[in-house]
């Protein structure tokens, strides 16, 4: 990662670590859970070289961005609040958004709360998902799928940490990229972190150095920054009820593996496919579904989405 600036700013009361690189219209890259700023090591490199400023936080509660310690301080208000200090201290009145998993539906909450900061969005793994004013979304999704659902799973404060904790960070957090499975992720029984796989290789897409950089950052963390943000979404919910039957009016284009969890669970195939997304989205311009490709998408199909993200931004 030869010649990304590193530094520390300081937005809404925290201090946030940013790695940046290139000049030009800004970039924005938001990561998901379990990941960091290096998560989009592969598309700052491509973008900066086309001539645009890539700019990558480790968001709120990872790597090294302060991480408070309150569950209520990962409300979707919280992290959004960072992102628009972010945007004001980068001294520009928009930028073009790029987000994935968690980062992406953050990056949905940014585009409805403040449109006017985002020139147009490319999102990864996670569509905009409708507020339901009838039911929580975990109360849903416990419904559906079960106690062992992972976000019903994730919910009770220390219990998820402590099952982790049982493996070396460097195994979990392997586990946790490399897994292809399609469909909703039910956890073991006997515990988050029970009876992971050891033995398997790692893909072509996953070094062992990027392994060991991600294992750094979350032996020193832990996970409960970022699974904070999990247990905000019932919260998020109530937080959100002035935006019932809100659209979102930004440019998006829609990149997703066929073998995505995300994708393969929930009705979110139907719902993208339906037009129903298309209906709450009305400016969705393009919706791209990889073949043989799983969740982790920007790092493991990296070029492919470099190369979408550019033919999108280019138009704006």
């Amino acid at each position: 990662m030869e010649g990304v600036a590193h530094r520390t700013v300081e937005v809404n009361g925290i201090k946030m670590h940013v790695a940046e690189k290139g000049e030009g219209p800004v970039v924005l890259f938001l990561h998901g859970f379990p990941e960091l700023w290096y998560s989009w090591r592969h598309q700052i490199l491509a973008l900066s070289s086309r001539g645009y400023r890539a700019v990558a936080p480790d968001l709120r509660g990872y790597g090294d961005t302060e991480a408070p310690p309150s569950i209520s301080s990962y409300t979707c208000f919280h992290i959004v609040g960072d992102l628009v200090a972010l945007i004001d201290l980068l001294g520009v009145d928009q930028v073009v958004l790029v987000a994935h998993d968690w980062g992406a539906i953050i990056g949905w909450y940014l585009c409805m709360f403040r449109p006017d900061r985002v020139k147009a969005y490319v999102c990864l793994s996670v569509p905009f998902w409708p507020r339901n004013p009838k039911v929580k979304p975990v109360d849903a999704m416990r419904a559906i799928y079960g106690d062992d659902y992972y976000i019903c799973r994730f919910q009770e404060a220390g219990k998820a940490e402590g099952e982790l904790a049982k493996n070396s960070t460097e195994q979990v957090l392997k586990n946790l990229l490399i897994n292809r499975t399609p469909g909703p992720p039910i956890l073991r029984k006997e515990g988050t972190g029970s009876n992971l796989s050891t033995s398997m290789p790692l893909p072509s897409w996953l070094s062992h150095q990027d392994l060991n950089y991600y294992a750094s950052k979350f032996e020193k963390t832990g996970f409960t920054g970022g699974l904070n943000y999990y247990r905000n979404i019932n919260l998020n919910w109530e937080l959100t009820a002035p935006w019932t039957g809100a659209q979102v009016k930004v440019p998006v284009k829609f990149i997703t593996g066929d073998l995505d969890s995300v994708y393969t669970s929930l009705g979110m195939k139907n719902y993208i496919e339906s037009g129903a997304f298309k209906k709450d989205v009305p400016n969705l311009e393009e919706v791209i579904v990889q073949e043989g490709v799983a969740h982790f998408n920007n790092q493991e199909a990296a070029e492919e989405v470099s190369n979408h993200i550019y033919d999108f931004i280019k138009n704006f």
